[in-house]
C-alpha cells in the first residue's frame, strides 16, 4: 500500500506492528491515542507473517490479517499493510522499515509505536540499533510508569541510547526523518490476546474487549476453540 502524495512530508506516519491474534482494542487504543499526541497523519498496522521471536500463532496469517482489516475499517486514521503476510517468512521489523523508508523518501519522519514493554526488550530485536537511521521510536507508557526510573534496569546500550535520543519536543519528531524516541501516556486497558483466546477457548465471551466485527469473524470461522 503506497502514500497519499498529497499528505504533507512532515506529517509523521506511524507504524504499529503485532501479530494481532486476534487484534483487539488495547491495541486499537493505544494506535489511537498515540497518533493523536503525535499529530500522525496516519497510523500503518502490520500484521507479522511469520514473527521471528515468538511461536507461529495458531490462526493463519491471512485470517489475522482480516481481523486487522476489520477493526480499522471504520477509522479513516487506520490503514493496513499486508507486506510482511506476503512474504511468508520470518520478517524483521528493521527491513519493514527500511521498505517504509524507501517509500517515504527521506524526509518523512516515520514513528515505530512500540508498548513500553517492548521497548525494554528492544536491544534483543534484530539489528535494533538500525532501527533509529529509519524511524523515532515512540513508547507508550501506561499511566503512573516512570520510565526513567527504570533507566537502570535497561541493558547499558539501550540505556545510552534511551539518554541520548529521548525528548518530549513533538516539533522535533516533526521536524526530522528518525532518530529521537518520546514516551506518552495511553490509557491501560487490561486487555490481552491470550486472555481473549482463552475465554475464546472456554464458551466465555469476550465481546467488548475487541470490535464486534472481529468477534464476528472469530466465531464464524472457529478460531480458538
Amino acid at each position: 500500500m503506497g502514500y497519499n502524495p498529497a499528505m504533507t512530508e512532515h506529517a509523521p506516519l506511524a507504524v504499529f506492528g503485532g501479530t494481532f491474534d486476534p487484534i483487539h482494542y488495547g491495541h486499537l487504543r493505544l494506535a489511537q491515542e498515540m497518533a493523536d499526541s503525535l499529530a500522525a497523519a496516519e497510523v500503518r498496522l502490520v500484521p507479522a507473517g511469520v514473527p521471528p521471536h515468538r511461536a507461529t500463532p495458531g490462526v493463519s496469517p491471512a485470517m489475522r490479517l482480516a481481523m486487522t482489516r476489520l477493526a480499522a475499517a471504520d477509522n479513516p486514521l487506520f490503514t493496513v499493510d499486508d507486506r510482511e503476510i506476503r512474504k511468508g517468512t520470518p520478517c524483521y521489523t528493521v527491513e519493514t522499515l527500511a521498505e517504509l523508508r524507501a517509500e517515504a523518501g527521506p524526509r518523512r519522519p516515520l514513528v515505530l509505536l512500540v508498548g513500553a514493554d517492548a521497548f525494554l526488550g528492544l536491544a534483543s530485536w534484530h539489528r535494533w540499533q538500525e532501527l533509529f537511521a529509519f524511524a523515532h521510536v515512540a513508547v507508550a507508557q501506561r499511566p503512573g510508569f516512570a520510565m526513567e526510573s527504570w533507566a537502570t534496569a535497561m541493558p547499558l546500550e539501550l540505556r545510552e541510547e534511551w539518554e541520548s535520543r529521548l525528548t518530549d519536543d513533538i516539533a522535533s519528531i516533526r521536524g526530522q526523518p528518525a532518530g529521537r524516541i518520546i514516551a506518552r501516556e495511553t490509557t491501560r486497558l487490561d486487555i490481552s490476546a491470550t486472555r481473549i483466546r482463552l475465554m475464546a477457548a472456554a464458551g466465555k465471551s469476550p465481546r467488548y474487549l475487541l470490535p464486534d466485527a472481529v468477534l464476528d469473524y472469530i466465531r464464524s470461522n472457529h478460531l480458538y476453540p
